[in-house]
């Protein structure tokens, strides 16, 4: 009777408190510089200790720059935060991967990828965006930085149960579409507040046949349609990317832990709070217009207009129409564009600069174009390179940059300038939010690199 979260969530409850929160165990609390020095102040300023920590790994990840990350911090902010990261973790005895260390990287990418985020695991951090590692088969959410401070003392957290949602999607992806589009799709159908208060694991043959790589993108931005989190069912596919990884068990300690993972699925007859289900035929690549994730379209399509739509939306849409300088009703196709990123937790895995390598190749790109492709860690930047991506992307005109956050959200020197166009692979186009006066159109990889060669936004599948 229990579905995947039930599962998991329930093998972690300390205690309940009668018509109160939850006390749930925490497995993994992952830390980076922005929402942790607080944390570590209210720690020091009651003589309190880390309960446990082996259990909390650090790394700087949003300030860090994409350049010359050899030499010190140019922006006085970003350096005292990452250096205070720095202090923190050795004056509390935690593990910390700095800049420059093979291990660091954007911290959503390095956990799955070292083999610290495993199947059955409750995880948190203090970014929206730790609904990643729910790709792996985990209860994953983001924490508020009071409560990053509560898991360093206890290794607890007080967390009110939500409630769960099934999102099936049937059939098999279509040419060009990638796991992006597809949480881009559930976005357009749902909206930003379409799966708030609720946990949502993917299922379905279209979600079975994603790579990892997909799993961990579509797991990512469940956060952007109001969920506490995303996961999805542990299966071979997980076992064989997590097997041989640094963290991941060995020897005797993998078989048993194999047997265990493949407990970790919700029961036949389990029942979710919300059933929601989609065809994956629907689904194409996909674009945003607007001013948040869920106003989003296929790349073919045309902007929708005020008809129908109630006064409050009609004054939103036409205020975000405004900002990004388009018109109800038009096709994006032909648009010129002025800045690419590859990157951020959301698609700076190896499977993307594959992608977009894919398409860039024997092609140029634009020459008005500035394009930013940010591997999300060392890790990825090494197999780039064994894998020749590098000698690719450069005969086409593009340089790979040092991992980090990047230009997903202007913490760091890559901004994009007002007013000017970026078709982004990052999950966040609010305003400001890629540098002040920025306009953010989110796309998968494929679509990216097809702006990119082309300098106006392009439905991939033309260049496939």
């Amino acid at each position: 009777m229990n579905t995947l979260f039930d599962k998991i969530w329930d093998a972690h409850v300390v205690q309940e408190v009668k018509e109160g929160p939850t006390q749930l165990y925490i497995d993994r609390l992952y830390c980076h510089e922005v929402t942790s020095p607080q944390a570590f102040s209210g720690m020091r300023a009651r003589g309190l200790k880390c309960f446990r920590p082996e259990r909390i790994y650090c790394m700087p990840d949003h300030n860090t720059p994409t350049h010359d990350q050899d030499k010190p911090i140019e922006d006085p902010v970003s350096k005292a935060q990452v250096d205070a990261l720095a202090k923190n973790a050795a004056d509390f005895g935690l593990t910390h991967f700095g800049m420059m260390d093979k291990r660091n990287g954007i911290i959503h990418v390095v956990g799955p990828e070292r083999g610290l985020t495993l199947p059955g695991m409750t995880i948190v951090c203090g970014d929206s965006h730790t609904s990643t590692h729910g790709a792996m088969g985990a209860v994953a959410f983001g924490i508020g930085t009071s409560e990053v401070e509560m898991v360093m003392a206890s290794q607890c957290i007080l967390q009110a149960r939500p409630k769960t949602m099934r999102i099936t999607i049937d059939g098999q992806l279509g040419k060009g579409v990638t796991a992006k589009d597809v949480a881009l799709y559930m976005m357009s159908k749902m909206t930003t507040s379409g799966a708030t208060g609720y946990f949502v694991e993917y299922a379905g043959e279209a979600i079975r046949s994603l790579t990892m790589e997909g799993r961990l993108t579509l797991c990512n931005l469940s956060i952007e349609m109001g969920a506490r989190g995303g996961m999805i069912a542990p299966d071979e596919v997980t076992f064989e990317y997590i097997k041989g990884r640094e963290y991941a068990p060995k020897g005797e300690e993998w078989d048993k832990a194999v047997a265990y993972w493949k407990t970790l699925k919700s029961d036949d007859d389990a029942v979710f709070d919300k059933e929601v289900r989609f065809d994956a035929a629907d689904i194409q690549p996909m674009i945003t217009y607007g001013t948040n994730p869920g106003m989003g379209m296929a790349v073919t399509s045309h902007i929708p207009t005020t008809e129908g739509m109630s006064e409050v939306e009609k004054t939103s849409f036409v205020k975000s129409m405004q900002y990004m300088g388009f018109q109800p009703g038009e096709s994006l196709l032909g648009k010129k564009i002025d800045y690419v990123f590859l990157g951020a937790c959301t698609n700076g895995r190896i499977e993307d600069f594959r992608a977009f390598a894919s398409l860039v190749k024997g092609r140029k790109k634009a020459a008005h174009v500035t394009a930013w492709l940010v591997p999300g860690s060392w890790m990825v930047d090494a197999q780039i390179r064994e894998e020749g991506l590098d000698k690719v992307l450069a005969e086409a005109g593009f340089e790979i940059r040092q991992p980090g956050c990047s230009a997903c959200l202007a913490m760091n020197d890559d901004k994009i300038p007002a007013g000017k166009y970026s078709v982004s692979t990052s999950n966040r186009n609010f305003e400001g939010r890629q540098g002040p006066g920025s306009r953010t159109l989110l796309a998968s990889p494929l679509t990216a690199a097809a702006a990119a060669v082309t300098g106006v936004i392009t439905d991939p599948r033309e260049l496939m």
